[in-house]
């Protein structure tokens, strides 16, 4: 049975590509057939396509960024490095919100054993008319992967994306807290300090990689921290895993 994650994030520029990119590298090594999506894009630089988040994802996942993956795996693209809505209106388009949750459900019938959806900004930035990130998981009825770093304030950060997805009645899969570049303590202790007030949700950890190396490939490691493959949200424990 194939097993949708929605990567989401509690901000920006914290590493949900990474983790997303990450995990398809690990799942490929494990030998299970794995897909991403990252449909919409701000920032987005054509002649960089590589190096950009659908690069990324494509590179996991041993294919080439030709124009032709890009646009199957993230159709909506904006110059633009603001949130989706606001990128969308300086080229004097929209995202169709309808659209967007079709195309989602659409890879989701396909035989896969996982599929990775990785969202854009945070859990309440704004996508289409009047509808956030967060809408966008629910409509879809799958759990949610939470990706934070590890900066002064993650805490607070990490608690309100959680209150929010659970106000909407999203499952959580778990967090990842992903080393940042400028953190106060380790990022061990930053973890620990989520699972104090996380409910018995696994919060695994996640090293930043050396500068060039865009995700994790090492096998497994945070496959294993997170309980995957094989765990489904329901088996989720309760301890922080390093």
């Amino acid at each position: 049975m194939m097993r949708t994650r929605f990567v989401t994030s509690s901000g920006t520029e914290i590493g949900k590509t990474f983790v997303a990119a990450s995990l398809c590298a690990q799942l490929r090594a494990r030998g299970r057939g794995v897909a991403a999506l990252k449909p919409v894009v701000s920032g987005w630089d054509a002649a960089a396509a590589a190096a950009s988040d659908p690069g990324i994802l494509l590179a996991a996942l041993g294919v080439p960024a030709s124009a032709a993956a890009v646009e199957a795996i993230s159709p909506w693209r904006f110059a633009a490095p603001l949130s989706p809505d606001m990128a969308a209106r300086r080229e004097g388009r929209r995202i169709d919100f309808d659209a967007l949750v079709a195309f989602c459900r659409a890879a989701m019938t396909r035989a896969h054993d996982d599929l990775l959806i990785e969202g854009v900004g945070g859990v309440m930035a704004p996508v289409g008319e009047g509808h956030t990130v967060r809408d966008w998981i629910a409509a879809l009825g799958v759990p949610a992967l939470l990706v934070v770093g590890s900066y002064l304030g993650t805490i607070s950060h990490t608690l309100t994306a959680l209150a929010a997805l659970r106000e909407a009645g999203i499952p959580v899969d778990a967090v990842v807290v992903v080393e940042s570049p400028d953190q106060p303590v380790p990022v061990a202790e930053t973890a620990a300090a989520i699972g104090r007030f996380a409910d018995g949700l696994r919060i695994a950890t996640l090293p930043r990689s050396p500068a060039g190396t865009p995700y994790a490939a090492e096998p497994g490691a945070l496959l294993d921290r997170l309980g995957w493959p094989g765990a489904g949200p329901g088996s989720i424990g309760r301890a922080a895993a390093g």
